[in-house]
């Protein structure tokens, strides 16, 4: 595999992912669970994971933990990582809505022209941050805002097209984003830098869902119990190697994916009203089910957005239009909700694939061992 593919489209995604982890998404999962607590009775101890959740959510605060994931993730020194955390904060918020794909493509930038001076001279405690930072901060100012807008147009346009076209475009959102997430890419960082939210998110899910509990179905005669937990609660990236050998064993996972996408879209209305990057998760550590849950009970800023621009484009009257917040977005879910949400994610990818994996083994298709992890 060619050096730089590997260190930006694969190193530098994952790494980039693993910020938002640790900062949007975990935010959001604790601000929901201390709402939801709140309900229960006021209690500072709740109202304390509330605003700890806002903090971890703040763009300046995503954009340093996305650049930091990306420069340890391509190995920077130490001065060029801490220098990152500048140069995330300014391209998120510059980026807008598009920030992730800004801070990727900055924070790669900036990691490389630091790394050129790094410990080249005897002052590398103070050459090292400025070149970083000035770097950054520089092309974020020329760049950021634009790198932004295309990324937030491309989403918008996926989103836009998926609630017009729900059936063809929940098949291709759900096979495509299912795909990146097998192929050793980050999908979650994919679906973040694009904003992937609301139905077309819905269909991102499903897709991942598809490919993971597929695969650790597909492949439970090989592996076993392991074998599902570690490809369903982890990732099906694991049969990539086997995948290589034999194209075949890929057919079924992607199969799923191409009956679950539009089940989402068009039979239960699955919406992503969480983070993003939850979208291109799946059920890896049920990060995918959390952020579809917390987008019921706390829609995400994202979320909110593409609702206003909904409306906009809609004609609706602006009054109207500043009523649309987190808490109006809001949801509490019922059976059918929580049914779409098992079915989609679990229960029809894992049917589909044990039946096309029965069909293929019968037809020579996938021979015993042909799914064994390593």
């Amino acid at each position: 595999m060619n050096r730089y593919v590997k260190r930006y489209l694969i190193d530098a995604m994952s790494g980039m992912a693993q910020g938002l982890f640790a900062s949007l998404l975990v935010g959001t999962i604790i601000r929901t669970l201390g709402q939801q607590l709140l309900r229960l009775g006021v209690n500072p101890v709740f109202q304390f994971l509330v605003d700890a959740g806002a903090f971890c959510c703040e763009g300046h605060v995503v954009g340093a933990a996305m650049a930091v994931g990306i420069g340890f993730a391509m190995g920077v020194h130490g001065l060029v990582l801490f220098s990152l955390i500048t140069v995330g904060a300014t391209a998120n918020t510059l980026g807008g809505a598009g920030g992730p794909l800004a801070v990727l493509i900055i924070a790669i930038a900036a990691a490389e022209v630091g790394m050129l001076v790094s410990k080249k001279t005897k002052v590398d405690i103070l050459v090292t941050p400025i070149v970083t930072i000035i770097t950054g901060v520089l092309i974020s100012v020329l760049c950021a805002k634009y790198i932004g807008i295309g990324a937030s147009w491309v989403g918008k346009l996926i989103m836009l097209t998926t609630e017009l076209h729900p059936f063809v475009m929940g098949i291709f959102v759900s096979v495509v984003v299912g795909i990146a997430l097998t192929l050793p890419i980050s999908s979650a960082a994919i679906c973040a830098a694009l904003g992937l939210t609301g139905l077309a998110g819905g269909a991102a899910v499903a897709g991942c869902c598809a490919q993971m509990i597929g695969f650790a179905i597909l492949s439970f005669k090989e592996n076993r119990w392991g074998g599902l937990l570690s490809q369903g609660l982890g990732t099906s990236m694991l049969q990539m190697p086997n995948i290589i050998k034999n194209p075949k064993v890929w057919i079924a996972p992607i199969a799923a994916s191409a009956v679950t996408g539009p089940v989402a879209t068009c039979v239960f209305g699955m919406t992503m009203n969480g983070a993003a990057v939850s979208s291109g998760m799946g059920t890896c550590g049920l990060v995918g089910q959390i952020g579809v849950i917390t987008g019921w009970f706390n829609p995400s800023q994202q979320a909110v957005n593409w609702a206003v621009h909904k409306a906009e484009k809609a004609g609706i009257a602006a009054d109207q239009i500043a009523q649309i917040t987190q808490e109006s977005l809001a949801i509490n879910p019922g059976f059918v909700q929580w049914l779409g949400l098992l079915l989609v994610c679990f229960i029809l990818p894992g049917v589909i694939c044990w039946g096309l994996g029965k069909l293929f083994r019968q037809i020579g298709w996938i021979n015993d061992g042909d799914l064994a992890l390593e």
